[in-house]
């Protein structure tokens, strides 16, 4: 079994019609990280799969991963990515590690798309964990959330041991999921200091689960650490962990600087 993916970054037109009023987004506080007892969001029927060739990258942005190879993309040491590349989509493989892009973003939209596997393997947070890492510390969690229950703010689609998605929107297994996201760095001043704090909009299959909320710092697992300051431009990367297939995906550089665009030299 393996999980495929396809990855973008770009702007979107997305899907929002045809649901009700969204519901609230859920403050971080007063619940501790992963608590079982968080309320789970509200489930949510997704809109109609897409295949992920009827969304192509718009012009601008740059496509990470085009169905071909993984030049865009290395192991987290900096060396040669060892994901497996088959029928278009890209998989992972078991024991070389999470991946990364070759070169670093600050604020950029994400276009992903990813699949489990078909029987569903395993519960709770061992049923297609992975996760989409910006800057190597504020993580979009990627997991099989259809009918498998987990903490609230560990699900599919939240911010990482801070907020849980607005709804659940995921598709069973064996059907193509997709995260639009669009990040913004935190900023530092000159001492160090966070000036202004990370923030995050996202939209699950479409439908709009995050908007504009602001990062308490890194995502972790069970603590919350301070956001601590760093390099403006940093990789996107992702997890292996259990989930399996990824498809297309882009970034749109729109958001980057121009450092961003100077791909040539770091590319390879």
């Amino acid at each position: 079994m393996s999980l495929s993916l396809r990855l973008l970054a770009r702007a979107l037109p997305l899907l929002l019609s045809g649901f009700g009023p969204i519901a609230a987004q859920q403050p971080a506080g007063p619940w501790p990280e992963d608590s079982i007892e968080r309320p789970k969001p509200p489930v949510e029927r997704a809109p109609a799969e897409q295949l992920p060739a009827a969304a192509p990258a718009p012009p601008g942005a740059i496509a990470l991963f085009d169905g071909d190879d993984l030049s865009w993309w290395e192991k987290w040491d900096e060396t040669p990515a060892g994901w497996r590349v088959a029928d278009g989509n890209m998989e992972i493989v078991k024991g070389v590690g999470g991946i990364q892009t070759r070169i670093g973003f600050g604020d950029v939209r994400l276009h992903i798309e990813w699949a489990w596997p078909k029987p569903a393997l395993g519960t709770a947070q061992d049923r297609g964990n992975s996760g989409v890492f910006f800057m190597g510390q504020y993580v979009v969690q990627v997991l099989d959330s259809y009918g498998n229950e987990t903490y609230a703010d560990g699900q599919v689609a939240a911010l990482f041991g801070q907020y849980p998605p607005r709804v659940n929107v995921s598709r069973p297994p064996g059907e193509w999921q997709s995260f639009d996201i669009e990040f913004r760095r935190p900023r530092f001043d000159s001492t160090g200091m966070v000036r202004d704090s990370a923030r995050v909009t996202v939209w699950h299959n479409g439908v709009l689960v995050h908007a504009n909320v602001t990062l308490l710092g890194s995502t972790s697992h069970l603590r919350r650490d301070p956001c601590k300051a760093h390099a403006d431009q940093l990789p996107i990367s992702l997890a292996d962990e259990l989930a399996r297939r990824w498809a297309k995906n882009w970034a749109d550089v729109k958001f980057c600087s121009e450092a961003c665009r100077n791909t040539g030299a770091v590319r390879g």
